[in-house]
């Protein structure tokens, strides 16, 4: 099995919040479970600012409920913190906009990481903005 780091992780959690749907979402968690990459992906969308904290605590259900991540608040932590960097990427982009888009988590080992891929805007005019950040547990 090739070492997979950071770069590996991130390119998954990227991959995961790039996905349209459940199947696609599903199909792509069944590949990277293959290498030992577990990943999950979260809906998400509202005004940014009173937002964001539900978002970041989306980002650590969804680990948890799909594995990614024990009960531990080092565990729980890291996805928060990996989740606020993310979105505090793109935040010069969606402050007082809405947001609608999906976050990634993926893990292998000791690397985490949480990618939000959203559109930013207002009716049909909106911007594309991505976040990603990285922890290691």
């Amino acid at each position: 099995m090739p070492n997979t780091g950071s770069r590996e992780i991130a390119r998954a959690a990227v991959l995961m919040s790039l996905t349209q749907d459940r199947d696609e979402e599903k199909q792509l968690k069944q590949q990277l479970n293959q290498q030992e990459i577990y990943a999950a992906a979260v809906d998400c969308g509202g005004e940014f600012i009173t937002s964001m904290s539900k978002f970041v605590e989306r980002a650590v259900v969804a680990a948890k409920r799909e594995g990614i991540i024990s009960e531990s608040h080092i565990q729980e932590g890291a996805v928060a913190g990996a989740a606020h960097e993310a979105l505090s990427q793109i935040s010069a982009k969606a402050l007082g906009l809405s947001v609608g888009g999906k976050i990634g988590i993926a893990r292998r080992d000791g690397h985490i990481a949480v990618a939000a891929y959203f559109a930013v805007g207002l009716l049909h005019l909106n911007d594309i903005a991505i976040g990603l950040g990285h922890r290691a547990i």
